[in-house]
């Protein structure tokens, strides 16, 4: 069955968790492990007249059978995660395990966060700590997940576990945070998050070797939308935006999202340090409301048809996944 990454092609806000969600549903995965950086980006999953906002547990939990892992490159708030698991429940708290190895996030690092001015104005940074607390990580200071005794019971060998499925002929999914327009080394620096988002590195943060990854799903946006500073060259007004009908806020910050054009330059360059085999574009109801829900891609209309072709050719590597709205169920599965 193999292994398959899952990241952002564009600045974040993509929808990865709804592709999470649809591809652990319709492939059967025996473990759902998150790499990334930490509580710094949100996923939204919407699963019939539930929705769920997740920053810590793996926006695949939706899929019960799945064991769901915190690799050992994200950061983790045990008040963060904590949270989720009371507010999500049972669906959770069995199943989920952290990497002993994961770093912590604690108190000083949130207030540094949000104290610098630069970061805080000129960057705008989330304020949940990350950048400090990588700063500490990177110094050999940190306390690690092991040394926390409320982590106790999740506690175990991530990379271990994901390679010993993997080698069982299981199928198991490692999901991304954050972008790739925010990669640390790709992205557009310095208003960027504090490590890389590729896929390759999503891999390294659950101990995954390139040999193991059969596929690379990156998820594109037919509206990109990016929250804080930076450069955008596709950015539209925020007159044109409302006049669209598309108004966004993020899912951590609750600061609303710039919106742009489609950009098949950034998106073709994605694709390609991402090694994407298989693309998965989201809002196209927002392009044409008229096919929200659709799922048979003969009933999609002229007009996304067309979208999806020119940008198909724009990237270079199929399309295969077309959401047709937020649901779990509301997208054109091809492949």
């Amino acid at each position: 069955m193999g292994c398959t990454v899952i990241v952002g092609g564009f600045f974040g806000d993509e929808g990865k968790g709804k592709i999470v969600a649809h591809v652990a549903e319709s492939d059967d995965p025996s473990i759902i492990a998150r790499g990334g950086v930490g509580p710094n980006a949100g996923h939204t999953v919407i699963s019939g007249k539930e929705s769920f906002g997740v920053r810590m547990v793996p926006s695949g939990f939706i899929y019960e059978p799945a064991r769901l892992m915190i690799g050992t490159g994200v950061l983790v708030n045990p008040d963060v995660l904590f949270d989720e698991i009371n507010r999500i429940g049972h669906r959770v708290r069995e199943r989920l395990k952290v990497d002993k190895r994961c770093s912590i996030i604690e108190q000083k690092h949130i207030e540094m966060d949000k104290s610098d001015a630069r970061l805080k104005d000129k960057i705008g940074t989330t304020g949940t700590g990350c950048g400090p607390a990588n700063v500490e990580r990177v110094m050999r200071s940190a306390l690690q997940a092991k040394d926390i005794e409320a982590l106790a019971e999740f506690i175990t060998d991530v990379p271990l576990e994901v390679n010993e499925a993997i080698d069982r002929g299981e199928f198991v999914i490692l999901e991304g945070s954050q972008g790739f327009g925010i990669s640390l080394f790709y992205g557009t620096y310095p208003f960027v998050t504090t490590k890389d988002t590729t896929a390759s590195q999503i891999a390294a943060d659950v101990g995954v070797g390139p040999t193991k990854i059969d596929e690379v799903i990156v998820v594109f946006k037919a509206f990109p939308t990016r929250v804080g500073e930076g450069p955008f060259e596709t950015e539209m007004s925020l007159e044109e935006s409302e006049k669209l009908g598309i108004v966004e806020y993020g899912t951590v910050t609750k600061r609303r999202r710039r919106i742009g054009y489609w950009d098949g330059k950034f998106a073709r360059y994605s694709a390609m340090i991402n090694g994407a085999t298989c693309i998965a574009i989201t809002g196209l109801d927002r392009l044409d409301p008229a096919v929200r829900g659709v799922t048979d891609y003969d009933k999609l209309s002229d007009k996304v048809k067309e979208f999806v072709s020119m940008a198909e050719k724009d990237v270079g590597v199929p399309f295969k996944l077309l959401s047709t709205g937020p649901g779990d169920t509301e997208i054109v599965d091809l492949r």
